[in-house]
């Protein structure tokens, strides 16, 4: 809706009046005719986090503000965005309140959400030095001896699932861990933990994939980037995810034209991922070239 629009078009009708009295009834009917057209704008309203970089910003530079760009182009409508801090309550406040219409970057199938086809899959990942070993596996014995940084969930700092399944093997003596929020008054503060690895502060970490590919590019020191094994460790422990667009579960229209667009535009889509540096998983959960 135009919020502004009863006041421009009774100030159009009152200098009319002053003016030009025997055709004030007419301009005043040509503005509402135009008002339709201007009221009826569509207006793509996306959720995101203004300093969470490689995902999104408030400047526009994340690949999930580029994707989300591609989107509103598609359906011919003004990309508008709700900034909000992706802590938790997140989405309870953002778009179940009713502020914008879609989150991108949100696991497929998430119970809280409907969710769009997946525009990528990812895991987790080890990251380290080039000169440092070779890790692919939670189960290499090595993994005994290194230091170990992790991401830490939430404000409480709650287990990812790297944690539990290093627990799962009994490897935590060695474990530091790094906020994913962290500190919020720095720019990009998820990127401390594959910074630690660069300085030689840990050996190793486990960090979710898009970011550590991201950041990886970013310092001077060659790092490795490598898919952890398994992919899934046991029944309940996914370590790969395929990542979606949230909605609303009544929004059925949105997510018809989101799922076109994303099928349309699949290749400019791949082509930001891939340079944004993003580790992308084939549907067997092997690394795509």
């Amino acid at each position: 809706m135009c919020s502004v629009c009863p006041d421009v078009f009774g100030l159009i009708h009152s200098a009319a009046r002053k003016l030009f009295p025997r055709v004030a009834l007419g301009i005043t009917a040509l503005a509402l005719l135009l008002l339709p057209a201007t009221a009826g704008a569509r207006e793509l309203r996306v959720c995101a986090d203004p300093n969470n970089l490689p995902f999104s910003n408030a400047a526009g530079q994340g690949f999930e503000n580029k994707i989300a760009q591609i989107i509103a182009d598609d359906l011919g409508a003004e990309l508008t965005y709700t900034w909000w801090a992706q802590r938790r309550g997140f989405v309870r406040n953002t778009l179940k309140a009713g502020l914008c219409d879609l989150v991108p970057g949100t696991p497929t199938n998430l119970e809280m959400l409907r969710t769009t086809r997946p525009y990528y899959r990812s895991s987790y990942v080890f990251v380290t030095r080039q000169d440092s070993p070779d890790v692919t596996s939670f189960n290499d014995p090595r993994l005994r001896g290194l230091r170990i940084g992790v991401q830490l969930i939430g404000d409480d700092g709650a287990n990812s699932p790297p944690v539990q399944a290093l627990g799962r093997r009994g490897i935590v003596g060695h474990l530091i861990g790094y906020p994913v929020y962290g500190d919020y008054s720095a720019p990009n503060p998820p990127a401390r933990i594959v910074e630690a690895v660069a300085s030689g502060e840990i050996d190793l970490a486990v960090v979710w994939g898009p970011l550590a590919g991201y950041f990886a590019q970013k310092q001077t020191v060659p790092l490795r980037i490598t898919p952890v094994t398994p992919r899934i460790d046991g029944p309940q422990l996914p370590l790969m995810y395929d990542i979606s667009m949230g909605l609303r579960r009544e929004d059925d229209a949105l997510r018809s034209d989101v799922n076109s667009a994303l099928a349309r535009h699949k290749s400019e889509i791949d082509a930001i991922l891939a340079q944004y540096g993003v580790p992308r998983l084939d549907m067997a959960g092997s690394l795509m070239r």
